[in-house]
């Protein structure tokens, strides 16, 4: 897969390679920090946007254009998997996403749907569209929202401070959350290997709530599911990131449950957690994202005193510790890509 690649510095961290410099890409890189995102979303609603192939092409490609990324991600959602289950998805603007059904019941779980893959065929779809506009400059990557991520948005019906709902679920009735994780996983193992099918070059999984958890519950209700759709993964040339909110306090799971990469938040020192993981295993992070709301020269300092700290180490991906906030300047952005890219070890 990579022999077709222009640019396969992303692979070759990810697999812990020797590479001239650190590859960037950032998390929530095409999205409302851009006009030109605006220019496309002032037209379309949002779910339009990730279910029309052309339309997540061209937000998807627009900072490979404009930024110069050394890898794309695919537009789209990680809560497409819950809508496809028989999620009544919706967006609000300033709220975030909602579901007018939420599962409370053994009912409402066991109606969840796992054979769903025809459904969620348009991101296959986009996926053959963006590779076909890339012609091979750079890696795609695939993603998908894990297990515990995705139950806690269907039983909360949206976003959650404190995911009190969530949390009673699994305290007082684990087999009804062990229920609707095994059925999310399923599709997930499904929905993933689908689009390492259409041309992926690269899996994250994005497990954006698990600091939420304890870590017992996370090791019970998050690493059990995100461990068996890792294995199952067609994964020959294809590296795994692992993310989640909290990794740098569970990394050493993340870790244990096979992924290529572990994605780090800004809360550790990457080079702890890096000494920390097996051998092999490769570092994706870990920038605080908030530091690109400053001048220009501390961009520029934070990033390369990162660099230093990670000298010296294969299998390190530059990118944040989650995404780009919507209101952090373009310019800044661009800058900080432009550090990495002049950066040589």
């Amino acid at each position: 897969m990579t022999n077709n690649l222009q640019n396969d510095l992303l692979i070759r961290a990810a697999f812990s390679q020797p590479i001239p410099r650190p590859p960037v890409w950032m998390m929530r890189q095409a999205g409302r920090f851009m006009k030109e995102y605006w220019a496309i979303k002032n037209k379309y609603s949002f779910l339009e946007m990730c279910k029309t192939p052309e339309i997540a092409a061209d937000v998807t490609m627009l900072p490979v254009d404009l930024l110069g990324v050394d890898a794309a991600i695919l537009f789209s959602d990680i809560l497409v998997t819950a809508e496809a289950m028989g999620g009544k998805l919706s967006f609000e603007q300033g709220v975030g996403p909602l579901f007018a059904n939420p599962v409370r019941t053994w009912d409402d779980a066991e109606a969840l749907r796992t054979d769903v893959l025809g459904e969620l065929q348009y991101v296959g779809d986009a996926i053959r569209v963006i590779q076909q506009r890339l012609q091979g400059r750079i890696p795609l990557i695939g993603f998908a929202g894990a297990p515990f991520t995705v139950l806690s948005y269907l039983v909360e019906g949206g976003s959650s401070r404190d995911f009190k709902r969530t949390k009673l679920l699994l305290n007082n009735e684990p087999e009804m959350a062990h229920l609707i994780l095994q059925k999310i996983a399923d599709v997930t193992i499904d929905y993933l290997n689908m689009q390492i099918t259409a041309g992926v070059n690269a899996i994250q999984l994005f497990d954006s709530w698990a600091q939420a958890l304890s870590w017992n519950d996370y090791r019970t209700f998050a690493h059990t599911y995100n461990t068996q759709i890792i294995s199952k993964l067609h994964r020959k040339d294809i590296p795994v990131i692992s993310f989640c909110k909290g990794s740098s306090v569970f990394a050493p799971l993340m870790a244990e449950a096979g992924p290529d990469v572990v994605s780090v938040d800004w809360n550790a020192d990457l080079r702890n957690i890096k000494d920390s993981l097996p051998h092999g295993v490769a570092v994706q992070g870990n920038l605080d994202p908030f530091v690109l709301y400053a001048d220009k020269k501390v961009i520029k300092e934070k990033i390369l005193y990162l660099f230093e700290r990670m000298r010296g180490q294969e299998g390190f991906v530059f990118n944040l510790g989650h995404g780009i906030m919507p209101d952090i300047p373009f310019d800044n952005v661009k800058h900080a890509i432009e550090v990495v890219k002049e950066f040589n070890y």
